[in-house]
């Protein structure tokens, strides 16, 4: 059965126009005018692209930076030890450490957004990947989570900088700020996202690439972006 939406969603969607592909400015517009929930929501960008991640040479992953942010206090983990563990709290890391914390972590904790570690510890989480794997909490060197440069990734996390990976369907899911932003705001994160994902244009990938971007909020219905406009914010 097709879960029926309320009185407020209902409203929101008869400002979209089902079949119209928007200009991405409208879209955003749009977007805004359509909030209808008490709490300040996420707004997501979705792009279906032409690629098929089962082929290691379709697969597209990688990091953007959002100039305006998040809109989210982001927790940082660091697993490190020894002076980086002092470099790690400096840079502003709301946890760093090493085996107390994995213990903690075995243990069922998980108060953190984004897990950073020093390729000379992987070794030693390498045991929490069936915890913190699904989660999307593993420390990663294609995500840049794994590096010699703490003070950098922990600053880059808080500053705004979001991950994003293709999913088995071809579709990529990426939270792009709160619907609180500006309209500028909200611009300039699209497009450094839209950007970042089509530099990423894997090598095995055939014919056209992005076939689709939609962007929506938390609970709103989708508005679907006029593909030439929305390529052109590159």
């Amino acid at each position: 059965m097709t879960a029926k939406h309320g009185k407020k969603y209902r409203a929101a969607a008869e400002l979209v126009e089902p079949e119209k592909l928007y200009q991405p400015t409208d879209a955003v517009s749009l977007l805004k005018k359509m909030g209808y929930v008490k709490f300040d929501p996420t707004v997501e960008l979705h792009m279906k692209l032409g690629v098929d991640p089962r082929h290691a040479d379709q697969m597209v992953r990688g990091v953007t930076t959002l100039p305006a942010g998040t809109g989210k206090d982001v927790k940082v983990l660091v697993f490190a030890q020894g002076d980086k563990v002092t470099e790690a709290k400096a840079a502003g890391a709301d946890f760093a450490g090493l085996d107390d914390i994995v213990k903690e972590i075995e243990g069922g904790w998980l108060g953190f957004d984004v897990a950073i570690a020093t390729p000379d510890v992987m070794s030693k989480i390498a045991r929490l990947g069936k915890r913190l794997g699904p989660r999307g909490l593993m420390p990663n060197p294609k995500a840049g989570t794994v590096t010699t440069d703490i003070a950098r990734a922990v600053k880059e996390v808080k500053a705004g900088r979001v991950e994003f990976r293709v999913d088995k369907t071809g579709l990529i899911h990426v939270p792009i700020g709160k619907l609180s932003f500006t309209e500028e705001q909200l611009m300039q994160n699209l497009s450094a996202t839209v950007s970042e994902i089509v530099r990423q244009k894997p090598t095995g990938a055939k014919g056209q690439y992005v076939r689709s971007v939609v962007i929506c909020s938390t609970m709103s219905p989708s508005v679907r972006l006029d593909l030439p406009a929305a390529l052109a914010l590159r």
